[in-house]
């Protein structure tokens, strides 16, 4: 009878320390899965300050390209030119980087997508307008959306073996680099529009001269 008693309480005692360290073991469980949320949160929050830095480049080098910069003072336009220097100077002192995890496979697809469109953008002196074609049908793969153009079917299949964040970022650069053709675009064409108008009037008082 004595020795049932004994059994029982050492069984209790089992019992007890097994309930304890379930409990510690699901608290632990609990913080780190809280732990996890603001990793994410955080890597999140960089990659937000990573786009902002790459959109603030972007809009002040569109506005010292712009056409309007051309049709100022030569002090004005140096004066202007010094701030938004200024200006880059200091966002460029921002550093983030978030890596992105990646197998093999991943990292081989990240340099494909790279390499194609590396090659696109080596041609655009060479042929602006087919290198936008070309650019709109990689843009038209990595969109969600019914695309409005031709779908670069491989290229897509390129991108769907990228990680995640990667297929976010060549999304986002060639977006970048549509905005600068079409800033091209506007540029070139009102400076063909200036040219133009300049050939008109100067055609006009030649002949007003000669009546």
């Amino acid at each position: 009878m004595a020795q049932a008693k004994i059994n029982a309480k050492a069984n209790e005692g089992r019992f007890c320390r097994s309930s304890s360290m379930a409990d510690r073991s699901s608290r632990l469980l609990e913080s780190l899965d809280q732990l996890e949320l603001r990793v994410e949160a955080l890597r999140e929050a960089a990659s937000a300050v990573e786009q902002e830095k790459e959109i603030l480049l972007e809009m002040i080098h569109s506005i010292q390209n712009s056409q309007d910069m051309r049709q100022i003072s030569d002090g004005e336009r140096e004066e202007l030119n010094l701030t938004a220097n200024r200006l880059m100077g200091r966002t460029l002192t921002v550093e983030v980087s978030v890596e992105t995890i990646r197998n093999p496979q991943q990292q081989e697809s990240l340099k494909h997508a790279t390499r194609i469109i590396d090659e696109v953008v080596n041609k655009f002196l060479d042929d602006l307008g087919n290198a936008k074609s070309h650019l709109m049908s990689l843009y038209s793969a990595c969109s969600s959306e019914l695309p409005p153009g031709p779908v670069d079917q491989k290229f897509q299949s390129i991108v769907i073996g990228c990680a995640l964040e990667d297929q976010k970022k060549i999304k986002r650069r060639l977006e970048t680099l549509l905005r600068n053709i079409e800033n091209s675009d506007k540029a070139i064409k009102l400076l063909e529009h200036s040219k133009g108008a300049g050939s008109k009037t100067l055609q006009q008082n030649t002949e007003s001269g000669f009546n």
